[in-house]
This record gives C-alpha cells, sequence and structure tokens, in this order.
C-alpha cells in the first residue's frame, strides 16, 4: 500500500466510532421521517374514506303554519270586538 492509503486507513479507524455513530443516527431519522410519511398517509387515506362512505344525511322538514297563525290572529280579534 502506498503512503497515502495507509494515512487514510488510520484516520477512517481513529473515526471509526464517530462515523458509525453517524450513520446509525441517520438510519433512525430516515426510517422515523419514512415512518411518518406512512402515517400521515394511512391518516389521509383513511380520512378521505370514512367522508366517502359514511356522508351525513341531513333531513329536513317545512312546516306550513298558515292556518295556526289565522287562528291565532282570529282569537285575538274576537276578543278585542267583545
Amino acid at each position: 500500500m502506498s503512503q497515502e492509503k495507509v494515512e487514510r486507513y488510520k484516520k477512517q479507524k481513529a473515526n471509526r466510532a464517530k462515523i458509525m455513530k453517524k450513520q446509525k443516527i441517520e438510519s433512525l431519522l430516515l426510517k422515523l421521517a419514512g415512518l411518518l410519511v406512512a402515517l400521515v398517509f394511512v391518516g389521509w387515506v383513511g380520512f378521505s374514506s370514512y367522508k366517502q362512505f359514511y356522508k351525513e344525511v341531513t333531513k329536513t322538514y317545512s312546516v306550513d303554519t298558515a292556518a295556526v297563525d289565522d287562528y291565532l290572529n282570529g282569537l285575538g280579534e274576537t276578543e278585542t270586538e267583545e
């Protein structure tokens, strides 16, 4: 081996613990980021499918109160006439 290679090997051997620790941290961060992306995707798909399949049915009712209003107005008029 040339002297250059020997020097490089010695530096790598001296810093091997730091290099391996850095690689482990990078690997862990990459896994966590992938897990976060997967969780967001699964949550989004679940929420979208829930909204799609379980639509809330709203019922509206309309009541014609004209007859009741006329009756009540008629009662008020008959009391004032007497």
